[in-house]
């Protein structure tokens, strides 16, 4: 089994949020790549409210984890996509629901747009274990 640890490495700035620098994998390990996941339900209908969709694309991202015998606390990098700055409470306070006190590595970014229009955010995952 292989084991991970987190660090924020001196010689580089403090995480002004909740994610860590780096991540070491070492052993043999399990790694799971996840696609980007977004507001869809599992029966495919696209949430409206861009809280609604945020959570669900977590529940997703949850879901796929689940499905291969994983967890949240295996997630070693995120990659968030939002379409609104103004987001970004809803995405930390949902992200905090799913990962607790969990800080895997992470890369956040305020785009343009999604694939469709509708969609205000999009994120994947990595996962090892």
């Amino acid at each position: 089994m292989a084991t991970v640890s987190f660090s924020n490495p001196p010689g580089v700035h403090v995480p002004a949020a909740r994610y860590s620098q780096s991540a070491l994998v070492e052993g043999a390990a399990r790694r799971l790549i996840i696609s980007g996941q977004i507001g869809v339900t599992p029966d495919g209908t696209m949430l409206e409210e861009p809280a609604a969709q945020i959570r669900q694309a977590l529940e997703n991202l949850g879901a796929v984890l689940a499905a291969h015998a994983m967890r949240p606390d295996q997630v070693v990098k995120l990659t968030v996509l939002l379409t609104d700055r103004a987001h970004l409470p809803l995405w930390r306070a949902e992200r905090d629901r799913l990962f607790g006190g969990h800080a895997p590595c992470s890369t956040l970014m305020v785009v343009a747009g999604l694939a469709d229009p509708r969609l205000v955010a999009e994120v994947e995952a990595e996962a090892a274990g």
